[in-house]
């Protein structure tokens, strides 16, 4: 017997919630509330936060037009989904809260110089946490996760 994925009601209200979660994703990224996509593409904003919460379906046509408006392809609303499940819902808060936070005010500086600086920034730390570390030191905040923390200063 061939595995095929079966299609059920809790399948497809899976996808549904997962393309609703993607075009709030995008949307929040670009900095548009839900009055301005929606206006842009001449419906409520009530009628896109269904979407967005997966309250209603989004229609092939809809979302070629969401597609066009938020500036990605259309296959960008799939991407994640495996045998028609999300691989990891994106919470509203925690981590990729802090990240859409971050690139929104990423892309608000308006200095080019400043941007790249603040790039370079972000990957030294990313590179190496015990420079996050040591600026929270400086600041009286330890890093939770990092390799050093005030804590381990006090005891040396």
């Amino acid at each position: 017997m061939s595995q095929e994925t079966v299609r059920t009601p809790r399948t497809a209200q899976r996808v549904d919630e997962h393309v609703g979660e993607r075009i709030r994703h995008r949307r929040t990224v670009l900095g548009l509330t839900q009055e301005q996509l929606a206006q842009s593409l001449n419906i409520s904003y009530q009628q896109l936060q269904k979407y967005e919460t997966a309250a209603n379906r989004v229609s092939a046509g809809r979302l070629y037009e969401i597609a066009n408006k938020l500036e990605v392809d259309i296959g960008f609303f799939f991407e994640g989904l495996r045998q028609g499940q999300r691989e990891e819902p994106m919470p509203h808060g925690g981590r990729n809260r802090i990240a859409l936070d971050l690139v929104k005010n990423f892309m608000d500086i308006s200095d080019a110089e400043i941007r790249s600086a603040v790039a370079s920034l972000v990957k030294s730390l990313s590179e190496n946490p015990a420079i996050g570390a040591a600026l929270l030191q400086a600041n009286g905040t330890e890093a939770s996760g990092s390799r050093v923390t005030a804590n381990d200063e006090a005891a040396e």
